[in-house]
């Protein structure tokens, strides 16, 4: 599978999102629109149908209807129209959650629902239209993005470091890229793991099928380097509380690292985590999990800890952030149900 491309290109005087795809070599055949839907985030179907009513998907240079069957080493293309560029990064009155700041940098504690930058699908109320309404003159890093040193998952909250200068930026960026960083989540998984603590190492990548998830290469044939190490916090029952530790930050890392070893994060929608997949077939546990998914409406995955040298006065800093209601709040369930299904 080729990469996705992705980026303004002018149509009538229009600017539209353009996104290129190469189906594989082992692509069934399957609807074009359907085949849209596993590759570009946030894009609903109707919106990928709109686009081919308005003639804005071509398949191998020809345009072609939503029900066209995508085969084999098919070359697709669709444009969307989305605001110009600039209208991507505004300003924006929203609060933040700061935990520390100085003339260099900031640490902002990011909740749950809030995506990082903008983009497809996310025109506003992001971190960074927060961000520049905040702090004037952001540095920008290597794909354009004001500030950002590092991401997080639009669903996981927790703790980032901003940066507010070129030097900055620089320096924080070496410490990350040279596995300097201190960074710990904190995660509710499905089923016992086992092992009191362990390291998951296996190259992660785009999913051949689904560029929408990311994938463990465990020989390394492709993807880059990722290693995770984690601990057992907590054994509820048909969960665990558990503590990752990153060496590196791929894409949805953590997610799916565990998913890897058999123990997908609870309600993780992208990896299967919203379905039952420990205990009973009793319906008053189903009712019990329902309830708690309803308590936890996302991934149970949270940014804890994050320490970095600072770039100016060379002082190691740490920051620890306290788990959100809504992941201590299913903490708590599942502690109950375990102590009394003893």
């Amino acid at each position: 599978m080729l990469p996705l491309e992705e980026g303004p290109e002018p149509n009538d005087n229009e600017l539209y999102e353009h996104h290129k795809v190469v189906a594989s070599k082992g692509q069934e055949p399957l609807r074009v629109d359907k085949f849209l839907m596993n590759f570009i985030e946030n894009a609903t179907r109707n919106k990928i149908q709109q686009a081919a009513k308005n003639g804005n998907i071509q398949v191998n240079g020809a345009v072609v209807k939503q029900n066209y069957k995508v085969k084999a080493d098919d070359e697709v293309r669709v444009l969307f129209e989305h605001p110009p560029h600039e209208y991507l990064l505004v300003p924006e009155d929203i609060p933040l959650d700061i935990v520390y700041e100085d003339d260099v940098l900031l640490v902002v504690n990011k909740p749950a629902g809030m995506v990082v930058h903008p983009g497809h699908g996310n025109y506003s109320g992001t971190l960074i239209n927060a961000l520049l309404h905040h702090t004037k003159n952001l540095p920008t890093n290597s794909n354009e993005r004001p500030g950002l040193v590092h991401r997080i998952d639009k669903d996981t909250s927790g703790l980032l470091v901003i940066a507010k200068t070129e030097e900055a930026m620089t320096h924080l960026s070496k410490q990350f890229f040279d596995k300097t960083s201190e960074r710990e989540y904190v995660a509710l998984v499905w089923g016992n793991v086992e092992a009191e603590e362990g390291t998951i190492e296996g190259h992660v990548g785009r999913h051949p099928k689904n560029r929408l998830e990311m994938h463990v290469f465990p020989e390394g044939e492709q993807g880059k380097e990722a290693v995770t190490h984690y601990k057992v916090l907590e054994r509820l029952g048909y969960v665990t509380l558990v503590s990752c530790k990153l060496e590196t930050g791929r894409t949805h890392q953590i997610r799916v690292h565990m998913k890897h070893i058999g123990h997908t994060l609870f309600n993780d929608e992208r990896y299967g985590g919203e379905k039952i997949l420990k205990g009973t077939t009793f319906t008053k546990y189903k009712q019990f999990v329902e309830n708690a998914f309803k308590i936890l409406p996302r991934q149970a995955l949270h940014a804890k800890t994050l320490g970095f040298i600072h770039p100016v006065t060379g002082e190691m800093m740490r920051f620890d952030s306290e788990i959100p209601e809504d992941i201590a709040s299913c903490i708590a369930k599942w502690k109950q149900y375990a102590q009394h299904s003893q």
